[in-house]
């Protein structure tokens, strides 16, 4: 789980950026605040072959990232 609540992009996108790097997950939830960074990470996982599902709850965002098989 990577919380980047409270960071401006490209902070939550450069961790999970490197935790793609590091350990290639097969799934990856992320937390943020801002609908910029959801869709900038949205972008990024799909371009890594992720599927993204989204999650809104009090203003806040769970993105759920998992690898295509």
């Amino acid at each position: 789980m990577i919380d980047a609540r409270g960071l401006s992009c490209p902070m939550p996108v450069v961790m999970v950026q490197n935790e793609v790097k590091k350990s290639s997950p097969d799934e990856l939830k992320v937390q943020v605040d801002s609908m910029v960074c959801v869709e900038n990470i949205t972008r990024f996982a799909n371009s890594k072959k992720y599927e993204v599902e989204v999650t809104k709850k009090d203003g806040e965002f769970e993105l759920t990232l998992k690898k295509q098989k």
